[in-house]
């Protein structure tokens, strides 16, 4: 499909289909409903859980499911202060650590959050956790995901409703929920949200891990290491979905005085 086209389809669209970003404010596109997206989100969650081994009454697996809890209660306080706790309805929260080395966790909408072991290394402690649980909750309740699929059925199926693709196409379907929501990456018209997306989470789990108690200015210390920890150095950041490590820091420092006014007194 043509992109002057698709970029038409969008904006028509999202003059219909818009919600709005609690704290940042920006108006976001979203096509799916939300029994349709936890639906997919909770099958596709039970099924990575069934595949992978889920590490249990450990101090690890206890830290991360402490920290989620914390964020989880943070979030839903200010949901609850937004009047947004639709939002939030059907929400089922685990939190699990899985064996694995890669440095990686994810949210998938409905609560569903898992943490790999391999970046403990780099979380080092709770606070460094709640960095990244913070970060990445924030994209599953803001419907980050949603909007990237939404995204995707515009671009790849021309709008179609997400219950016709499931029936019509439903491997490619399946695979921009998989990509939606963080596994693989696109080049292309779609990029320049997925970094919108990162920096907003950023953002909002600078918020989120203030209001769980947390010290904001962790996120500093714990994205500088994630600097670090990169091999074979970062790709450019046109290239990449995350911002460029200076930006990303930068940025975040600029927003810890608004993040540290949430922390609870």
């Amino acid at each position: 499909m043509n992109k002057k086209l698709i970029l038409f389809l969008i904006t028509i669209i999202f003059i219909f289909s818009c919600q709005t970003v609690p704290i940042t404010g920006r108006q976001q596109l979203n096509l799916i409903p939300s029994n349709q997206i936890l639906g997919m989100s909770f099958s596709s969650y039970k099924q990575f859980i069934s595949k992978n081994e889920i590490i249990k009454s450990t101090p690890e697996a206890e830290m991360v499911n402490r920290a989620g809890r914390r964020i989880q209660r943070a979030v839903e306080k200010y949901f609850k202060e937004q009047n947004l706790m639709n939002r939030l309805e059907g929400y089922n929260w685990e939190f699990n650590l899985v064996k694995d080395d890669a440095v990686n966790a994810w949210a998938m909408p409905g609560g569903k959050v898992v943490v790999y072991t391999g970046i403990l290394p780099i979380a080092q402690n709770e606070e460094g956790l709640a960095v990244i649980m913070g970060h990445e909750v924030a994209h599953a309740v803001v419907g980050h995901g949603s909007e990237r699929m939404s995204q995707g059925l515009l671009a790849e199926l021309g709008g179609v409703a997400l219950s016709t693709a499931l029936a019509e196409k439903p491997s490619q379907t399946r695979q921009l929920f998989m990509t939606a929501f963080g596994i693989g990456t696109q080049v292309g018209i779609l990029l320049p949200y997925s970094r919108l997306h990162e920096s907003e989470a950023d953002h909002l789990g600078l918020v989120f891990m203030a209001m769980a108690g947390y010290n904001p200015e962790t996120a500093v210390i714990f994205w500088e290491r994630m600097a670090k920890n990169k091999k074979g150095g970062a790709p450019p950041e046109f290239l990449s979905t995350h911002p460029a490590d200076e930006r990303r820091i930068r940025e975040i420092k600029s927003e810890i005085p608004e993040a540290i006014k949430y922390k609870p007194h």
